[in-house]
C-alpha cells in the first residue's frame, strides 16, 4: 500500500533496499518558471493513492479545478501505492505524489524524477499501534510486529526502536501490506503494528489498543510530494505550473467549504466523515510560505535538504542504504515560486 521507502518491485532495479542521498539543493538546476495563464494541450496522467494529505486531488477533480487552470489532467487513484511507485518510475505516469524517500529510492534505481511542491508533512498519521499491555516501544522487545517492509511505517518502526535503545533484531517483524498488517493486529494475529491512515482506523478497532508511537514523535520526518518524471518537467513546465496552481486553488476551496470537502475526501477514503475529520491533526497541508521554507537549504528538520541527510545517515546506519545517489535536479522549487495561489 502506501509510502513505501523502497518497495520489492524497485529494489528489483537494484539489490539495497533504499538508497538515500545528502544534501544539495542549493546546486539543483531549476526549470524557469512558466508564464502565467499559459497552457498546454498536454494531458498530464496524475497518480495518488490512500493517504489524507493526498486526497485532496480528488477534490480538484470533482470541483473543475484543473479546468479552471487551463490544465487536462487524467487522474489515476492506486490502491497500491507501490503499483503508483512504479508507475512513475517506469514512464507509464507523469506525475505521482509519493514520499521524499521513495523518490530518492527511485532515483537509485535509475529513474529521474524533480520534486515540485511539498503536499503535506506526516504529523501523527503514521503511528506504531500496540495491544494492551504494551504501553511503550520498549516493551515490544521480544514481540511480533505487523509492517510492510520497505515502507516509510517501517523506518517509522526502526525510528521508534533506535530511541527506545532496540533494534529490529529485538523484535520478530511480520511482512504484510498495510491493509493486511492493519487487519491481522485488529484480529488479534500480531503484537502491534505499523500503519498510515486510514488504516489506522482498523487497526484501533482492537478494543484496548493505542498508538505507541507517531510521526508527530519525529517531527520533519516523512515528508509527501508531488513528483514529475525529469522530461516531463522540461518538456511541459506551462503543465507543471497549472497543476501546482490548482493545487494551492484546492487547498482554498477545501478551506472554505470543509464539509463538503471532507465528504469528497472520505469516499474516496472508504471511512466515515467523522474518521476521516479525525485525520486533520497528524497531516499538515503546506501552504505555499511552508513550501518555500522546505525547499530552501537549511539546517534544520524543517529543510528538505537537512531531513534528506538525516534519513540518509539513519538508513545507511541501520544497514538499509550502502550508498547515496546524487540529488542533483531533484528539487525544484521554481513553480512553488511562481504559484498564484
Amino acid at each position: 500500500m502506501k509510502r513505501s521507502l523502497l518497495t520489492r518491485a524497485l529494489a528489483g532495479l537494484g539489490a539495497a533496499a533504499l538508497l538515500v542521498a545528502s544534501a544539495a539543493c542549493a546546486e539543483d538546476k531549476q526549470v524557469d518558471p512558466p508564464v502565467a495563464g499559459g497552457s498546454d494541450p498536454v494531458t498530464v496522467t496524475l497518480a495518488f493513492s490512500a493517504w489524507p494529505g493526498w486526497f485532496p486531488w480528488q477534490v480538484a477533480q470533482e470541483k473543475g479545478l484543473f479546468a479552471k487552470n487551463n490544465v487536462k489532467v487524467d487522474l489515476k487513484y492506486f490502491d497500491s501505492y507501490t503499483d503508483s511507485l512504479t508507475a512513475l518510475s517506469t514512464g507509464k505516469v507523469d506525475a505521482n505524489s509519493q514520499t521524499l524517500n521513495d523518490t530518492i529510492g527511485s532515483l537509485s534505481g535509475g529513474a529521474k524524477q524533480t520534486i515540485v511542491l511539498v503536499n503535506d508533512n506526516s504529523s501523527g498519521n503514521d503511528q506504531i499501534i500496540a495491544k494492551p499491555g504494551i504501553n511503550t516501544v520498549a516493551d515490544l522487545k521480544g514481540k511480533t510486529v505487523a509492517v510492510e517492509q520497505y515502507t516509510v511505517d517501517h523506518y517509522l518502526l526502526l525510528l521508534a526502536l533506535k530511541k527506545a535503545g532496540l533494534t529490529e533484531k529485538d523484535i520478530t517483524l511480520k511482512p504484510l501490506l498495510t491493509d493486511a498488517a492493519a487487519a491481522a493486529f485488529a484480529g488479534g494475529q500480531v503484537d502491534a503494528v505499523g500503519a498510515f491512515a486510514p488504516f489506522t482506523t482498523t487497526a484501533l478497532a482492537l478494543p484496548g489498543s493505542k498508538a505507541i508511537a507517531t510521526s508527530k514523535d519525529f517531527p520533519g520526518a516523512i515528508p509527501d510530494h508531488l513528483v514529475f518524471t525529469a522530461d516531463f518537467v522540461k518538456a511541459h513546465p506551462v503543465a507543471v505550473q497549472a497543476v501546482v496552481d490548482t493545487w494551492f486553488d484546492t487547498l482554498e476551496w477545501i478551506a472554505a467549504n470543509k464539509a463538503e470537502a471532507i465528504s469528497i475526501m472520505a469516499k474516496k477514503g472508504g471511512v466515515s466523515d467523522a474518521d476521516y475529520a479525525a485525520y486533520d491533526a497528524g497531516t499538515s497541508i503546506f501552504t505555499r510560505d511552508q513550501n518555500l521554507a522546505a525547499f530552501t537549504p537549511g539546517s534544520t528538520p524543517a529543510n528538505l535538504n537537512y531531513q534528506a541527510e538525516q534519513i540518509a545517515q539513519f538508513l545507511v546506519d541501520t544497514g538499509l542504504a550502502p550508498s547515496k545517489p546524487s540529488l542533483d535536479g531533484l528539487f525544484n522549487d521554481a513553480f512553488v515560486k511562481a504559484a498564484t495561489g
